[in-house]
């Protein structure tokens, strides 16, 4: 089984893909079957949580790019800038990652919260959709990759940075 502990390589060559949903991109130890089949073996430091479009590499020399599963989600909108911070500031004051767009809200479908935004005014629509939840104003790092085909790349910060 191939291990793989380095995150955050950058190549052009991708040879396999990893797609996991966002609760299984946040655990530092675990095994891992690829796009190809191939199981593998995940080894991180704790606190770390892979990205779509992370880069990975194996043991072997194989690089792996993350791809975050579509996952049932539920998509918050408003009809006023400020009903949707609104909608924000209760959603993080329970500590809840939220992926946030351009005029929305994104979250790991729980029906007490949608119970809760829709007494708020918000508008809740279940979807299935990948889920990347802001990092927070520690998260460590970004990630940077365009729709124009660009290669993934990211970008550490601390002690640990090379």
């Amino acid at each position: 089984m191939v291990t793989i502990r380095h995150h955050g390589t950058t190549s052009e060559q991708i040879d396999d893909r990893l797609v996991l949903p966002f609760d299984l991109r946040q655990k530092s130890r675990q095994r891992a079957t690829l796009e190809s089949g191939a199981e593998v073996a995940l080894l991180f430091e704790r606190g770390t949580i892979l990205r779509g479009g992370d880069c990975l590499l194996g043991d072997d020399g194989r690089i792996v790019l993350v791809v975050a599963a579509p996952e049932p989600v539920l998509l918050v909108s408003c009809a006023t800038a400020r009903e949707l911070i609104c909608a924000a500031y209760h959603l993080g004051n329970r500590h809840v990652p939220v992926q946030v767009g351009d005029g929305w809200l994104r979250f790991e479908d729980d029906h007490v919260l949608h119970e809760m935004l829709l007494g708020l005014g918000a508008k809740v629509v279940h979807e299935i959709a990948p889920f990347e939840p802001e990092a927070g104003a520690y998260g460590g790092g970004h990630r940077h990759a365009s729709a124009q085909g660009e290669k993934s790349h990211i970008h550490h910060f601390g002690e640990d940075a090379g």
